[in-house]
């Protein structure tokens, strides 16, 4: 039996390689297979281990500001042979980087991306993959945009902050110090949603809850990034507010969009192309994905999904493992994934899921039972 395993994190509990890792270690122990295991991400946490594990590249610690304005030491990825950065915004600006008490956009910034960006120009890079998905920030790349050069301006002539409440100040921008070298860089985002940067359907109302919005927050970042984007295309003749994956990550892409070099499409894509999985899924029998949360967005486009989808094409049987699952889950199932199981083996609380060691305790006797059921079938249809 041979058993390909790509599942995504659990954010804040689990890499995809951890989580990898103890599957695999689950179905050895309970049958006879061949267990690959792959690096698994979408564009949000777990890229840079993801791409840097097949392409064999340099982990670049860096120490920037992190998405409260606190210094945080993070990482990206190098490849100097080809002066590539490959950078995910999740460990710089992201969500689980907030606690919950403290989860406000109002409050973030995405100054952090911008020193990175900046950091691996030093190091000779121009160009760049950068994953941001799992945000926690709705400033429209203001922080982001600040650390690269451009200058905003408040009513009285003052520079404006870098957090999301500071979007709500801008008058005025001036792109004339904005770092000289952006000019020779291009930039391939990863970017898994299609919203627009405002509206309904905009950053703030679709995004901003889970970030810690309150309904009349949404109001006023909503009205404030329709201003600023005003704004933005006076002084750049560019106006990219209603591309689709302008509203991604709080509205960084919209700041990537207008400001520089990029190309912006699915990560899923881009990540199973780079890791081959389509070549080692032709003589499967078995695929192995999941995420922290199965729900109807997983069936959506998510890295989960692009899996089941290339395994059916190969006539895997696909299984998925999660730590928990919505009502709407069962899109899953339409999306290609075969059957989905729950590690909680019992009444926790999230903090008690979520702890490591506990979720690999979960993973591994869920697996083990799972698997233990697909040995006995065998033996049956073998006639033993």
């Amino acid at each position: 039996m041979k058993v390909v395993v790509a599942i995504d994190s659990f954010k804040g509990c689990m890499t995809s390689l951890e989580a990898g890792t103890f599957i695999k270690e689950a179905i050895e122990e309970t049958c006879d297979a061949k267990v690959q295991v792959f690096p698994l991400a979408d564009g949000g946490e777990g890229t840079v281990e993801a791409l840097m594990t097949c392409m064999h590249g340099e982990e670049i610690p860096v120490t920037v500001t992190g998405p409260l304005g606190e210094k945080v030491e993070s990482y990206y990825g190098i490849l100097a042979e080809k002066k590539l950065a490959v950078m995910e915004m999740a460990n710089v600006a992201g969500i689980t980087m907030v606690p919950e008490k403290s989860k406000n956009p109002m409050n973030t910034t995405t100054y952090g991306v911008g020193e990175m960006i900046l950091d691996a120009i030093e190091k000779g890079c121009r160009e760049f993959i950068v994953g941001i998905g799992g945000s926690a920030t709705n400033d429209g790349g203001l922080g982001m945009l600040t650390a690269l050069g451009v200058e905003f301006y408040n009513k009285d002539g003052k520079k404006a902050g870098i957090f999301g409440r500071d979007v709500l100040r801008v008058e005025r921008i001036d792109t004339s110090r904005m770092n000289p070298l952006l000019k020779e860089c291009h930039f391939t985002i990863m970017c898994d949603v299609t919203n627009p940067l405002c509206g309904e359907m905009g950053s703030s109302a679709i995004y901003g809850p889970q970030k810690g919005a309150t309904e009349k927050t949404i109001e006023q970042m909503d009205a404030a990034l329709n201003k600023y984007a005003r704004i933005i295309a006076e002084a750049t003749g560019k106006s990219e507010a209603e591309k689709e994956g302008a509203g991604a990550a709080g509205g960084l892409g919209f700041a990537f969009l207008t400001f520089l070099n990029t190309s912006l499409g699915p990560g899923v894509s881009y990540i199973l192309d780079t890791l081959g999985l389509d070549e080692e899924m032709k003589d499967a029998d078995i695929v192995i994905t999941g995420e922290g949360r199965l729900d109807a967005q997983t069936a959506m486009g998510k890295a989960p999904a692009g899996v089941a989808a290339m395994a059916k094409k190969h006539g895997a049987i696909v299984l998925a493992f999660t730590g928990a699952t919505s009502e709407d889950a069962e899109a899953c199932n339409k999306a290609g994934m075969d059957a989905y199981f729950s590690i909680c083996r019992g009444p926790m609380t999230v903090e008690e899921a979520m702890d490591k060691e506990n979720a690999r305790q979960n993973i591994h006797m869920t697996v083990k039972q799972v698997f233990n059921l697909i040995t006995h079938l065998e033996k049956r249809t073998d006639g033993r």
